[in-house]
């Protein structure tokens, strides 16, 4: 089936774990046709990418709304700007933890099913965005640790990665960061389709009920583990490109780069159909 659908999108794999590109003109893509196509090899695959596909803001929007329903940003915008430069996004700070490992949407009882990324300016060095598969990071895991982490649970939160780019936040910051909330979610994600994923990332704050030293060296032991990089594609972005990833067994981050170099990327998201917490 997979040979298959790849064949109709004329896709290959990137990697053999993670990551597919699809060569599809843009026409094709826009008309739906190939939707339930794309939505299974999404799943199977975490990452697809269109190079240089160059979508505008309404083709980027409209390719999304046929993959399934599109979830506008917390202020109704259909447009994320993903940049650090303040006067293109009030929030830009905030995205500094981008530049971590994490899964979006931990503080919603519903994370968004996935998210289109498409690059509009770039950073000469640097700015390249990585996924790493968290279903095949579970897959492989040894049976020992399958079975000693398959009922904890974690807390997340955003203030959790704030620690990441300000290890000595103000309190004011620390605070607003807090308002953000918290979420107690479980380590491993059943989902409906009978997959398991793992979920964790810079937001993952405590295993519940753990001694706070092994609850620490079992968090860093599993991103370690999820981040080797036969489970890990790591993309060089050109002008025009597209990647859509599975948020719901993959993290991401971006990899450093100027913060005055101007790096802007669009962003879009389908919304989620289930809820982490068990």
């Amino acid at each position: 089936m997979t040979a298959a659908i790849s064949a109709k999108l004329k896709a290959t794999d990137i990697s053999p774990l993670i990551a597919s590109e699809v060569r599809l003109g843009k026409d094709a893509l826009l008309s739906g046709e190939h939707a339930t196509d794309l939505r299974e090899l999404l799943e199977r695959r975490g990452v697809l990418v269109f190079p240089r596909i160059g979508f505008t803001d309404e083709e980027q929007v409209e390719f999304t709304r046929t993959l399934g329903t599109f979830a506008p940003e917390t202020r109704g915008d259909e447009i994320y700007k993903v940049t650090l430069d303040t006067s293109a996004n009030a929030s830009a700070e905030y995205l500094k933890g981008s530049l971590y490992w994490h899964l979006d949407g931990t503080m919603n009882q519903v994370p968004i099913l996935a998210s289109l990324l498409s690059a509009k300016v770039l950073s000469p060095t640097g700015g390249d965005t990585e996924f790493c598969n968290t279903y095949a990071a579970w897959d492989m895991l040894a049976e020992e640790d399958k079975k000693q982490i398959e009922a904890l649970r974690v807390v997340h939160s955003a203030w959790a990665s704030l620690f990441y780019y300000d290890p000595e936040p103000s309190l004011a910051m620390t605070k607003q960061m807090m308002a953000i909330g918290e979420q107690d979610l479980p380590l491993v994600w059943k989902h409906r389709s009978g997959r398991n994923s793992l979920v964790l990332g810079c937001t993952a704050h405590h295993v519940i009920g753990m001694d706070p030293t092994e609850s620490t060296k079992l968090l860093v032991r599993l991103r370690d583990w999820a981040t080797q990089p036969h489970f890990v594609y790591s993309h060089e972005w050109s002008v025009g490109d597209a990647v859509m990833w599975d948020n719901t067994g993959t993290m991401h981050r971006a990899t450093p780069f100027d913060v005055n170099s101007g790096r802007h990327l669009h962003r879009v998201s389908l919304k989620g159909q289930e809820p982490v917490a068990a």
